[in-house]
This record gives structure tokens, C-alpha cells and sequence, in this order.
């Protein structure tokens, strides 16, 4: 059948939706989830992105779509909410305006912590969120975003897109939460957070109320602090009240628009919890079905631009905001040796659970951690080599 034909009919609902399956690297081969018709038909070629407009303006077969994307962020937070807003913004582009998404600030559309819950229900049709914000449903949600010691964000992209890790975890959230994720932004590796208390040994921890999502707070509460886990846009006046003596959200540029070096006193890195935490674009798979087969790979294309687009924003409006920073009356400091040792030990204690606890973990975890240990060598001896010596200089 020739491309065009099959778009068409495709477009007109004549032909199924295509199946989902991605092949790992390794050998290692993710099952296809369930085919939505008997008469699903092979999946069209994947097109280069600028062949996806000249695809849609030529089709007028096409639908028109209008999405509303619920999201975790506040729109002030034109990085992280920019994410949504490019990939909305490429999807349209690319369809001629047949499709459109519009993003949500947090609240708007469900509360920042529940995007993952709305996708799933089908109360919309797509979310932009974190995932280690949904690891009460599952501690396998941690791996879109990131572990604590685990990915920067270059190893965090090679896992999921060259590793096998995006098809084992789209796999689990098709059978699981009834939804499909694309990578769709990433922040690098973050700070270590605000705090109104000093930390010079882990004798320093127990007691200590600090804000910090994902499996970095339950490695937290490992260490006695009290973790709690709230929206950034609240993150302010908790620490202004004394509510929470520390948080953590990203990196200088958001940080210092969110105003905490106003509140606090001492800012500690690294953020170990993050070392390149992604962001998702997560689609309700009812929805992600029934959509012609062009509209999907433009979603994927959308998704990846959305992906480089963040990260490269942050690493440009990093620099200027940390001296920015800097300027102001804080105390820039590292976390001490025993409290990294001690958060390290902690956090594979925890994998070790939940790897004896849960199998699908384990299943990933396995897979991850091989990948982990084969790549921060490399890394290490090339990258952090030159880093070391050109910015030291």
C-alpha cells in the first residue's frame, strides 16, 4: 500500500491502530501491547519530521484535535512549563494547526501530583508531569524520571532511547496506568536544595523537615529527615513560615525565580536525588489509539524537541542565575562526605527492597543498573577528566 493511501485511510478510521512495541537494545524485547482491532495493519514507515507537515498539509483527510494538557507547573516557570509549551507548540506547527494542545498551569486541569491519575481515568487526554511524583502507585514510575546516584541526563537519555529503558516502561504503563510516555524535557542534574539549618554530618538529619519528592525523599526518611511531598508553586511559603526547613526544585534559574534564597540560608549541592531527572509527556492510550498513525510519530517528534529544548535552556540560564545568586546573602555549600556516603548506602538498601518486594521492579532495576555501570566509567574517564581540568583552570 503506498504511504499516502495508508494515511488516508488511516485518517478515516479504514485501518487499526498500529501496535506499540519497541524493541530493546541487548536483545531484550519488550511485548507489544494488545493490538485495539483484529485488522490492525503493519505500521507505516517512520518519516522524517520535515515530512510530516508536507504529510498533513497535503491530507485534508486529517482530523482536527484539541487537547487540554493538565500539568504539574507553574506557568511562571517558563523552563519547565516551557517544556508543555514547546511541545504544543511543534505539534500544531507540524499539523497546520490540525491538532492542537493546550498546556495547563498546575490546578487548572488536576492538581500537580495527580496528572499521572486524570491521563489514566481519561479525564484528559494528556499531562506533562514528572513521574517519581507517582511512586505510591508504583516504584517503577521513578525510572522515567530519575534515581537517586543513578543518570545524568545525556545516560538518562542513551538509557531510555538506545538502552531498552522507553520500551520497558511503556510497556508497564500500558498494562498498568493505561497510558504511553514520552520523554519530554529534562532539567540536568540538579541542586541539593535550601536550607535554613547547617548540615555538616549525618548527625544533622533526623528531625530535619525538608520537601523532596520521588525515592531521594524515601531515602531521605531512611536518614530520619521528615519528607513532604508539595507542589513548587508552595514550596515559598513553607519555608517562609517554617513549615519545612529545607526543599529542593531544580537549579539556580528556577530557584531564583521562585525566590528562596529570600527565605533561607544555606544552598547545598549536589542534588544526588536528580542527576538528570526527565520529564514526560504522558497520553491517555485510549486516546494515543485512535489517533491516524502521522499524528503519533508527530507527537514523538514534538516530544524529543521538547526533551532537547529544556535541557538546553537550563544549561544557558544556569550560569547567569547561580552568580546571580551568589550576589545575595546565602552560603553555597557542598553536602559533607558522610552524608553522601550515608544517602548512597541508603538508597541501594532501598533498591534492594524493592527489588525483593516487587518483580517488575527488579525486572527494570536489573536492566538499568548493568546499563548504569557500563556507561559512568566512560563517562568518568573522558567527560569529568576535562570538565575537571578546563573549569578548574
Amino acid at each position: 500500500m503506498e504511504r499516502r493511501e495508508f494515511l488516508k485511510m488511516a485518517a478515516a478510521g479504514m485501518i487499526g491502530s498500529a501496535t506499540l512495541g519497541v524493541v530493546g537494545c541487548g536483545g531484550n524485547e519488550a511485548a507489544a501491547p494488545a493490538e485495539t482491532e483484529t485488522n490492525a495493519a503493519p505500521q507505516a514507515e517512520v518519516m522524517p519530521a520535515e515530512e510530516l507537515a508536507e504529510e498533513v498539509q497535503q491530507d485534508s483527510a486529517l482530523p482536527e484535535l484539541d487537547w487540554q494538557m493538565a500539568t504539574s507547573w507553574p506557568v511562571a516557570l517558563d523552563t519547565i512549563f516551557g517544556g508543555a509549551q514547546v511541545f504544543a507548540e511543534r505539534v500544531a506547527a507540524m499539523t497546520e494547526g490540525r491538532f492542537r494542545v493546550t498546556p495547563r498551569a498546575m490546578g487548572e486541569l488536576a492538581p500537580a501530583l495527580e496528572v499521572l491519575n486524570v491521563v489514566e481515568e481519561g479525564a484528559v487526554p494528556i499531562g506533562h508531569t514528572a513521574s517519581y511524583y507517582y511512586i505510591g502507585k508504583s516504584p517503577v514510575t521513578a525510572f522515567g524520571t530519575a534515581l537517586p546516584f543513578g543518570l545524568t541526563a545525556r545516560q538518562q537519555n542513551a538509557w531510555l532511547f538506545e538502552g531498552g529503558g522507553l520500551a520497558m516502561l511503556q510497556e508497564y504503563y500500558a498494562e498498568k496506568f493505561n497510558a504511553i510516555q514520552f520523554p519530554a524535557g529534562n532539567t540536568g542534574v540538579q541542586m541539593g536544595g535550601w536550607f535554613n539549618k547547617e548540615i555538616n554530618s549525618t548527625a544533622d538529619l533526623p528531625g530535619l523537615k525538608m520537601r523532596i519528592p520521588g525515592l531521594g525523599g524515601q531515602v531521605m526518611a531512611k536518614l530520619g529527615v521528615t519528607v513532604q511531598v508539595i507542589p513548587g508553586g508552595e514550596i515559598f511559603q513553607a519555608l517562609q513560615t517554617g513549615a519545612i526547613d529545607a526543599a529542593e526544585w531544580v537549579g539556580p534559574y528556577d530557584d531564583e525565580k521562585l525566590g528562596f534564597q529570600k527565605v533561607t540560608k544555606y544552598y547545598y549541592y549536589p542534588g544526588w536525588w536528580e542527576p538528570g531527572p526527565s520529564l514526560e509527556v504522558q497520553i491517555n492510550l485510549d486516546q494515543w489509539n485512535q489517533l491516524p498513525q502521522v499524528y503519533q510519530e508527530i507527537v514523538k517528534t514534538a516530544a524529543h524537541e521538547a526533551n532537547t529544548t529544556m535541557m538546553a535552556r537550563y544549561d544557558a540560564k544556569n550560569p547567569a542565575a547561580l552568580a546571580t545568586l551568589l550576589e545575595s546573602d546565602i552560603e553555597l555549600r557542598p553536602f559533607p562526605d558522610d552524608v553522601m556516603a550515608a544517602s548512597e548506602g541508603a538508597a541501594f538498601e532501598l533498591y534492594d527492597e524493592f527489588s525483593a518486594a516487587d518483580g517488575d521492579f527488579k525486572a527494570i532495576f536489573d536492566e538499568w543498573k548493568k546499563f548504569r555501570d557500563a556507561i559512568q566509567p566512560w563517562h568518568g574517564l573522558g567527560e569529568l577528566a576535562f570538565l575537571n581540568y578546563t573549569s578548574n583552570r
